[in-house]
């Protein structure tokens, strides 16, 4: 009985160690494939850090005053280096990922590398869209100059934050998010528009209103 069962034990390590050393060279070679895709997405995203700033895409913004702080610009270009250095990973991960017989793992890393290209475009229009913002609260401050200065902030504030909220709405559906959701709210956001505006030429806010758009008119003639 125990001579039996020491074969038994006996036999299962030794399927083991062979199961194990059929593996090694499949783990090993996915280890390998894995710190390469790490390294060359160390690179990568220092090269696309190092393009950026040979660009001045920053300093430029600033100098044309669209943006305030070259700050501003800077927290998108992480955003575009960090998408390149994972898209790498993940490119090398996938091949390391078969090499180690992680199909479920495959598909999932497959379906991740599709979906990036939305996230790379909803960075770009978060980024054309905070630059647009500042750029309409510019000039909707200056051709309204002639009014309030309170009035005048204000209707650049209006501006800045519409746009914003469309990129956030766009950057959604880029992404795939909600989008049923996107649709309600951007139909909302325009019924509220549409109704705060009728409110303020036809209730007490006409007056008010009149002198805004006579102060805007004159601006825009002279």
């Amino acid at each position: 009985m125990i001579k039996s069962l020491a074969d038994i034990i006996l036999a299962t390590l030794g399927s083991a160690i062979v199961s194990f050393q059929a593996y090694l060279p499949r783990f090993l070679a996915g280890l390998i494939l894995l710190l390469v895709g790490l390294f060359a997405a160390k690179i990568v995203r220092g090269l696309v850090l190092a393009l950026l700033k040979a660009l001045r895409v920053a300093k430029f913004l600033v100098q044309v005053k669209v943006v305030r702080e070259e700050g501003e610009v800077r927290v998108w270009e992480v955003l575009l280096a960090e998408l390149a250095r994972w898209t790498i990973t993940i490119l090398f991960l996938i091949p390391a990922a078969e090499a180690w017989g992680l199909s479920k793992v495959t598909d999932v890393l497959n379906g991740l590398l599709l979906y990036l290209p939305n996230v790379f475009v909803a960075v770009i229009v978060g980024l054309v869209g905070f630059v647009i913002a500042n750029l309409a609260y510019d000039i909707v401050q200056h051709v309204a100059s002639g009014l309030d200065e309170k009035a005048a902030k204000g209707l650049g504030g209006v501006a800045h934050y519409a746009i914003i909220f469309f990129t956030g709405l766009i950057i959604l559906n880029q992404l795939g998010v909600a989008a049923d959701l996107v649709r309600i709210l951007f139909t909302g956001f325009v019924a509220m528009m549409a109704l705060a505006g009728g409110l303020a030429f036809g209730l007490g806010g006409k007056d008010l209103a009149s002198e805004m758009l006579k102060g805007l008119r004159d601006k825009l003639v002279k």
